[in-house]
């Protein structure tokens, strides 16, 4: 009885001078849930319902990052959560109101700016858990940097280079910023060489844009975008509608190929957001954008 006594004291002598990693223990287990919350929002059918509650939630994790700096799920949910509500909700409605309020259009972009920005600095931060200064050595040689990139930072690699590129493709201005979309770029492309097929091929609908939207003199290439676009078409058996939305706007607008601008609007609007419940928000928000510009169609080929 005496020896049970004593083991008793003991545990609990160790359990109160362990509060704080009790704490810790506990924080860490909610942050791996809030880091994993995001199927609940994909998989929603209200896009402004999610628009409304995205920002508590993005909240609430930076919150417990302040605890825990360095947990790379709450970092990679960060990085992703913030492209994603800057794309989907705050670059989206620009687009939506520029017709009619330019100078609020103008500042809503200059604010999903900062937010592709804030979500790129949270997915370098989650690279540097396990690779030490890897965003000042992506900054000297981005080429060499990547290469320290293994198969389990693809979706870091994603989500850094995809946040980095819509920064830079909402202000052509921003020398600097300009000058590190070759940065960016190598993310991705290391991300593809370590899984292409990563998301269902979310990684060629980067390039779909990235290739498409330049011109051959600044490296881009239509063939290359078409390419990706028939992979992220095939990986996601044509039921990802966001492909011929970005092929649309970026190809068939810069060539001038009216209809099918209209034919791959038409796949996109022909989707069933229902068949694939973990797209389904991503296909309603495509599709929104498919009927705006679809009645943009006189401004893009006049």
């Amino acid at each position: 009885m005496t020896a049970f006594k004593s083991a008793a004291a003991i545990c609990v002598a160790a359990l109160l001078a362990g509060g704080c990693s009790v704490r810790q223990m506990a924080l860490r287990e909610l942050a791996d849930t809030l880091s994993n919350t995001g199927g609940a929002f994909s998989t929603d059918e209200d896009p402004e319902l999610v628009r409304d509650a995205v920002p508590f939630g993005l909240k609430t994790m930076e919150i417990l990052l302040a605890d825990l700096p360095r947990h790379r799920g709450l970092l990679l949910a960060l990085a992703s959560g913030f492209t994603e509500y800057a794309y989907a909700f705050v670059q989206d409605e620009a687009d939506e109101i520029e017709p009619q309020d330019l100078a609020k259009a103008t500042a809503m972009r200059a604010r999903a700016k900062k937010l592709y920005l804030r979500a790129r600095d949270y997915g370098l931060r989650g690279l540097e858990v396990e690779h030490s200064s890897f965003g000042k050595a992506l900054r000297d040689d981005a080429k060499k940097a990547v290469k320290a990139a293994t198969r389990e930072d693809v979706a870091l690699l994603y989500w850094t280079g995809a946040s980095w590129s819509a920064a830079v493709s909402l202000d052509k201005t921003d020398s600097k910023l300009m000058a590190e979309l070759p940065a960016a770029a190598a993310l991705v492309e290391r991300a593809l060489e370590l899984d292409e097929a990563w998301d269902h091929g979310a990684l060629h609908e980067f390039f779909i844009a990235y290739d498409g939207g330049r011109s051959s003199a600044m490296g881009g290439s239509i063939e290359r975008a078409r390419k990706h676009f028939d992979r992220a078409v095939e990986l996601s058996a044509g039921l990802r509608a966001s492909a011929y939305v970005s092929l649309a706007e970026t190809v068939s607008v810069g060539q001038q190929k009216r209809d099918e601008f209209n034919q791959l609007l038409d796949k996109v609007l022909a989707v069933d957001a229902n068949q694939k419940p973990e797209w389904r928000l991503l296909n309603l928000v495509s599709q929104r954008k498919a009927r705006r510009l679809k009645a943009r169609i006189e401004d893009l080929f006049p």
